[in-house]
């Protein structure tokens, strides 16, 4: 059934937060829509992991029309999510605003209690504090087992280290870690001279998490780092299929030494530095 407030809303063609949360009720309600109202949580974590990265991609392009639009479908992943709960009697839909607004509030005294100047690292220091407060963080027993295992595989390998480190469990220094990476590269060329799939696939996975923690060290994110490169290497590629395509010519009519000829001065071209 559809709200005054919505068809208000629909009239005016003006669209709130308050609107949007009727108009996912109305489609999650009696005579609404069937495809909505058949989705269960299970058949939503999809959708929402792609609206998710759909609007950091969004961002990595520097493309603000599209993260409006990719919020915007966050959101309804959010409210969607929500109004399911709703329906099944484990909160309302206000209470998720009602204990993000707590929680904020509560894990930032610094703004909204005696206010007092703090660095970023004094915030993150404070911020931890709090939540170990709460009891949202144990240190003693299983603290890795609350990284959600559905998050993407280096993205978990970072979160994993770094609760790991803040439970004391560190390379003290960034030389310390690649010093590993070097050994876990000798180790990888060891099982592939020996031509053990398993272990190959084992060290591989070994180097990537050392990797990860290096660039922890070095104060970035491999998850994003590699998001980059990808999309450079992407970028790269087109422009290569559409020199390809200028001359007339395919990829097989090309050597490989041609290629990588034709790939360098591309690089040059539109990434050079």
């Amino acid at each position: 059934m559809i709200s005054d407030r919505l068809k208000d809303a629909i009239t005016r063609g003006e669209y709130d937060f308050d609107a949007c949360v009727e108009i996912i009720r109305a489609l999650r309600g009696e005579n609404g829509c069937p495809w909505d109202n058949e989705q269960t949580y299970a058949s939503l974590r999809k959708y929402v992991l792609e609206e998710v990265y759909e609007a950091l991609d969004a961002v990595d392009r520097g493309d603000f029309a599209g993260l409006r639009e990719e919020l915007g479908d966050v959101l309804w992943e959010v409210l969607f999510l929500a109004r399911l709960a709703e329906q099944d009697g484990h909160f309302s839909m206000d209470a998720v605003a009602q204990t993000l607004g707590e929680k904020m509030v509560r894990r930032h005294p610094h703004i909204f209690g005696e206010r007092e100047h703090l660095t970023p690292d004094q915030v993150v220091t404070q911020w931890s504090e709090i939540k170990k407060a709460e009891g949202k963080t144990d240190r003693t027993h299983h603290i890795l087992s609350k990284v959600p295992a559905s998050l993407p595989a280096l993205l978990r390998a970072f979160r994993i280290s770094e609760r790991a480190a803040k439970a004391g469990f560190d390379w003290e220094n960034a030389e310390q870690v690649y010093d590993k990476v070097r050994e876990e590269i000798d180790e990888l060329e060891e099982a592939r001279l020996e031509g053990d799939a398993d272990r190959i696939e084992e060290e591989l996975g070994d180097l990537f998490f050392v990797l990860v923690n290096y660039g922890r060290h070095l104060g970035v994110s491999a998850e994003d780092g590699l998001r980059r490169a990808t999309a450079k290497f992407e970028r790269r590629f087109a422009r290569l299929e559409d020199r390809l395509a200028e001359s007339g010519t395919r990829f097989e009519d090309k050597s490989v030494a041609e290629l990588e000829d034709l790939w360098q001065r591309i690089k040059r071209e539109i990434d050079p530095g």
